[in-house]
This record gives structure tokens, C-alpha cells and sequence, in this order.
């Protein structure tokens, strides 16, 4: 059954490839990247048409569908990192701390660029962390980490909680951590969970954005005071 799924899954992403979506998605990355050429729109339908039939089957378990992950993951194309890690979101109701384990995984074998690292961390990774908080301290040693992609993932995983008013302690924490990264990639992803956390926190992110401004980098300072205030967004930008 597995081997079959990604075999059609596989089948179905090569038969949607739209030529200009091929010759347009390496201009979106710094780094090689391997895509099909497929358009967002139709990877999302197949997406959803094979989860409702392994639904049908009885095999959208969490087991299945995490044990369907590698294979997707090991072709190194996005669109298939793309299934996997939708799929994985799919079944967050039966998410269990050891989870976190499979997701870590996932990020340190398969996660090579930023859309496959925000595709995982935005949704799932940052589901998982609603659901067992206490996994902010694994994100901690992420940020610590030597892969870009795990220091990325710290801050990313936190977007959607940032955005709903969560664990701004924790957010100012690991942007302490990334404060000087040397990675644009690292930076943008602290400047993002900080713009989202302005939302609902606007003075707590004003006020961290002016004590840090001096050793924070412009790329994330631009991207964390975004959504300021025009008055507040001049403060922050002067020398």
C-alpha cells in the first residue's frame, strides 16, 4: 500500500507539471533545489484527494501516514516534501510527545531550503508545540544548533503561536539566541516570529526591538518592525 501510494502520488505530481512553474521555482532559491514544476494550487489538491483515500482505507492513521514520510522525503523534490508534511499536519489530533522526535528527524535529514523548512514548522512542528509546550526548550537547543535549517525551525515553529498572543517569553528568548546569526535565512526567520508577535504584543516587541536594535541585523529588524505603527516604525529605523 505504501509503495503504491508514493508511486502514485509521484505519478500524479510529474502528470501536473506546468513548464513555467518549473523554469520560475529556482529564482525563489539561493540554493539548488529540486522541483517538479508543479503549481501550489495543484500539489494542494492531490495533497487532499489521496489523504481522503487513504481515509476511505482506513490508512490515514498516524502511524501510516508518518511511515509514508521518508519515502515522499528521500526523492528530495519540494512538492513531495510538500505532501509529507501536509499529510503530517492532517493528523495533529493524534499527535504524542514522542512526535517531536519524528519532526526533528525530518528536518535534519530532509529540510535543505526554506519553503521545506516553514511547509513542516509552520503548521506541524508549531501544532505540536501548542499542544506540548514544554518542547520549546528542544527549540531552544535548535536555535544553538550548526544546521541553518534548525536554527531557522526554532523561530518559524513559533509564527502561528506568536500570531495568536503565545509564548512571548519564549519568542524573546530564542530571538536572544539568533540576535547576531550570520545566516540571512536565520535572520528572516527571527525577524518573522517577531513581526507576528508584534501583533498582539506591540509594545513587548517595540521594546525589544529598541534595546536590541544596535547588535540586531537590518534584514531582521525590517522584518520584525513591519507591522509597527508608522511613528514607532521610524523610531526603530533611526541610528
Amino acid at each position: 500500500m505504501q509503495t503504491d501510494i508514493v508511486s502514485r502520488v509521484r505519478k500524479d505530481l510529474i502528470e501536473n507539471v506546468d513548464e513555467k512553474a518549473k523554469n520560475s521555482c529556482s529564482r525563489f532559491f539561493k540554493e539548488e533545489v529540486k522541483c517538479h514544476g508543479v503549481r501550489a494550487a495543484a500539489v494542494r489538491k492531490i495533497t487532499k484527494d489521496y489523504f481522503k483515500e487513504l481515509k476511505s482505507a482506513g490508512q490515514a492513521d498516524k502511524e501510516n501516514i508518518f511511515a509514508l514520510g521518508d519515502p515522499l522525503l528521500q526523492s528530495d523534490y519540494c512538492e513531495e516534501a510538500f505532501v509529507a508534511f501536509e499529510w503530517a499536519y492532517m493528523v495533529r489530533a493524534e499527535y504524542t510527545e514522542a512526535d517531536f522526535f519524528v519532526f526533528e528527524h525530518w528536518v535534519e535529514n530532509y529540510v535543505n531550503n526554506w519553503a521545506k523548512c516553514d511547509t513542516l514548522c509552520n503548521h506541524t512542528v508549531g501544532s505540536f508545540i501548542e499542544k506540548f509546550p514544554s518542547y520549546i526548550e528542544n527549540l531552544k537547543l535548535w536555535a544553538q544548533s550548526d544546521n541553518r535549517w534548525f536554527r531557522r525551525a526554532s523561530a518559524v515553529t513559533l509564527i502561528l503561536p506568536a500570531r495568536k498572543g503565545l509564548f512571548l517569553p519564549e519568542i524573546f528568548e530564542i530571538s536572544d539566541l539568533l540576535l547576531t546569526d550570520k545566516d540571512d535565512m536565520v535572520r528572516k526567520g527571527y525577524g518573522w516570529m517577531l513581526k507576528e508577535a508584534s501583533k498582539p504584543h506591540l509594545q513587548e516587541v517595540f521594546d525589544y526591538v529598541m534595546k536590541n536594535k544596535k547588535e540586531m541585523p537590518r534584514t531582521s529588524l525590517r522584518y520584525a518592525i513591519e507591522k509597527f505603527p508608522a511613528d514607532l516604525r521610524a523610531k526603530a529605523m533611526e541610528k
